[in-house]
């Protein structure tokens, strides 16, 4: 327990209505979206400028309080829930949008800044360029996405949204304000080097070395036309082959694949949809039939868009709880997986197996990542957030999924605790070792979203 001079002196950094240890106001901040255990809340924050984060940070290490960074609260997995009680330090009112850099194209945004709310500022302001959006509601931050490795709708063109990043504003575990990338020594944030970059230790660490208050986040050209060509498939041992062909061409925007058994007319396809981009409609129509060509040498058919479905594709973002969301009760968790092309088969049968074992209608997925040097392929179990054997059915079926994607050689994406723990079992000893030895060099309180990545000893 903290005496009431903790949330005393947290009102004095924020103001009285920006700082809680009220049940009512903890609350919502103890659970998550997905299926994740409910953790206890001691303090709320909501600080607005960075010297409020600095001056937090700083009271945090000094009484040795816990401390998570939360944007938006939408990964599903706990990473924003305490583990060990503490501050859940809340970043929305850090929302400007700082400055657009039209010919550098790139943002330079604060953490609670959403991946909607910077779309429709592009369109109202800079309607030539665009942001790539994850698979999420628009609410979900642009920083807190990017810094677990997100992708997003051009992510077959430019890598995951992590690679998507200039540069960083950290306030470090000390309370210390630190500058990364090209910032450090320029006053532009339009590259992460030639310095050497520290950047990708703030990336899927999930907040335990430090608070983001800055980010740069690449923007680029918005084209004219946009649409989509679909492709069946229904054999999966054909989808790599189907997927390094589509690829290789260099003519496309996106490429996603799509497979579920509900609605039936999709039950025993692999839906394949690739999105393509051009000036004019003679563009488009041109790379529709080099799609076309491709799909049949490679195992798959091209099917015309339903008109029902057509504009729902073309959404941006596209919602994936809308294909994932089928149980009474309204909750839905999945396992993100990073793995090579080559492995696709064999998940996509481990998908199945499991799914059906545990009674949940099979429902997978998948964005390629940098003309599929990398594919994210998730597996999504649906639940009744109502009924706890149904919950727990589900998160049998999530460790059964990431269970198999270690084996095949792939490695789960914003991992909750238990997977946590089984990828640093595999882990090489060194990169753990290296690992553990930053952290405690940083924060040798342990106060930064302490349980997670956390090295036994």
């Amino acid at each position: 327990m903290f005496d009431d001079s903790i949330i005393k002196k947290l009102q004095d950094i924020t103001g009285p209505e920006f700082a809680s240890n009220k049940p009512e106001d903890l609350y919502i901040y103890g659970i998550d979206p997905g299926a994740s255990l409910p953790r206890k809340v001691d303090f709320v924050v909501m600080p607005k400028t960075v010297e409020e984060v600095q001056n937090i940070v700083k009271l945090a290490n000094k009484k040795k309080i816990p401390i998570v960074p939360m944007g938006g609260g939408l990964t599903l997995s706990g990473l924003t829930l305490p583990v060990k009680g503490g501050i859940v330090m809340d970043l929305k009112r850090m929302d400007r949008i700082l400055e657009i850099n039209e010919k550098s194209r790139y943002a330079l945004i604060e953490p609670g800044v959403t991946t909607g709310q910077l779309k429709a500022y592009l369109e109202q302001h800079h309607p030539d360029l665009e942001n790539s959006m994850p698979d999420a509601p628009p609410s979900v931050t642009i920083a807190g996405n990017a810094l677990i490795h997100g992708s997003g709708y051009l992510s077959q063109k430019y890598g995951d949204h992590g690679q998507m990043i200039n540069g960083l504003e950290v306030v470090l575990p000390n309370g210390e304000l630190c500058k990364l990338g090209s910032c450090a020594v320029s006053e532009f944030w339009f590259a992460r080097g030639p310095i050497p970059d520290m950047i990708g230790l703030f990336i899927s660490s999930f907040g335990t070395l430090g608070i983001i208050t800055k980010l740069s986040y690449k923007l680029y050209p918005k084209p004219k036309l946009r649409t989509c060509v679909f492709g069946l498939a229904k054999d999966p041992n054909a989808v790599p082959e189907l997927l390094h062909g589509v690829t290789e061409l260099d003519i496309i925007e996106d490429v996603l694949l799509g497979i579920q058994d509900k609605p039936e007319w999709m039950k025993g396809y692999i839906t394949l949809i690739t999105y393509i981009t051009g000036n004019d409609q003679a563009e488009i129509d041109e790379k529709i039939k080099i799609l076309k060509k491709v799909y049949r040498k490679r195992g798959a058919r091209y099917m015309k868009v339903p008109d029902r479905y057509y504009d729902i594709f073309l959404e941006k973002p596209q919602f994936a709880a809308k294909a994932a969301d089928f149980r009474k009760g309204g909750g839905f968790e999945y396992v993100g997986a990073m793995l090579p092309l080559e492995k696709i088969p064999q998940i996509i049968s481990k998908g199945y197996e499991i799914s059906n074992n545990h009674g949940i209608i099979p429902t997978m997925g998948a964005r390629i990542i940098g003309k599929a040097h990398n594919i994210m392929f998730f597996i999504s179990y649906s639940f009744n957030r109502a009924d706890p054997d149904d919950i727990a059915n589900a998160r049998q079926a999530l460790h059964e999924t990431n269970v198999e994607v270690l084996k095949l050689g792939g490695v789960p994406w914003k991992p909750e605790l238990e997977a946590q723990k089984m990828i640093m079992n595999k882990m090489d000893p060194n990169y753990l070792k290296l690992f553990s030895s930053i952290r405690k060099l940083l924060d040798p309180n342990g106060i930064m979203n302490p349980g997670n990545w956390e090295v036994e000893n």
